[in-house]
């Protein structure tokens, strides 16, 4: 398996004492897998997403991908290992508007020390294309609309080929259209690209394109 968590929990300090939010999640995942994380909002959903992405750390359990686990790595190399393994499309696009729609999709080679630039520009230029965007290059965010931010946003998380690909929201702000756009290109870049997608959504539209559903349940995951 690419993709292994085992008896993950997750639990925040309180006054009151600790505050379990996950228990013992087991996912098992290998390339070509997609997983729909639905559940009631404040279940614990993206918080499993950002463990699985490095951007939070298990209080039990583990989590390889590829053999690998991230939390024993240094942080200089914990952050390189997410940056180059891991791809993240959010709700919120987060794209810099001061740059270029292929600017901001090359914001992540900026740090990768084990890319090519011509080879790692031409495959954003090759995403662009494939996303409907590559006449738009040189715009900026404000130019476009939610939907085509949405789809930089895409194109961004997949320009250094991350073996994991996690979506947290990715259509909560936009309208049907776009949302049901958004989702099947999701999808269809994670087929061309063979990778791992995991979606957290509160859409039973997009969590029906997935393959595999879960739902986050009093803090473990159960099958849909």
């Amino acid at each position: 398996m690419s993709l292994v968590a085992t008896g993950v929990s997750k639990d925040y300090p309180t006054r009151m004492g600790p505050l379990s939010v996950l228990r013992n999640v087991n996912v098992s995942l290998n390339r070509g897998d997609a997983l729909a994380v639905m559940g009631p909002s404040g279940s614990g959903k993206s918080t499993f997403l950002h463990m699985l992405g490095t951007l939070d750390t298990p209080t039990a359990g583990s989590i390889t991908l590829e053999g690998t686990n991230p939390f024993t790595l240094p942080e200089r190399e914990l952050a390189a290992f997410r940056n180059r393994r891991i791809g993240f499309v959010f709700q919120d696009h987060h794209l810099l508007p001061q740059c270029s729609v292929l600017e901001n999709v090359l914001v992540p080679t900026l740090v990768s020390r084990d890319t090519q630039p011509a080879e790692t520009e031409a495959y954003a230029r090759q995403l662009l294309e494939r996303v409907g965007l590559g006449g738009r290059l040189d715009h900026r965010p404000a130019e476009l609309s939610g939907g085509e931010r949405q789809r930089v946003a895409v194109a961004r998380a997949l320009v250094l080929k991350p073996v994991l690909l996690l979506a947290d929201e990715p259509t909560g702000n936009l309208d049907r259209k776009n949302a049901t756009a958004v989702g099947e290109l999701l999808m269809e870049l994670h087929r061309q690209e063979n990778n791992i997608l995991v979606v957290v959504t509160h859409s039973p539209e997009l969590a029906k394109l997935l393959p595999k559903q879960v739902e986050v349940n009093d803090g473990t995951l159960v099958t849909s």
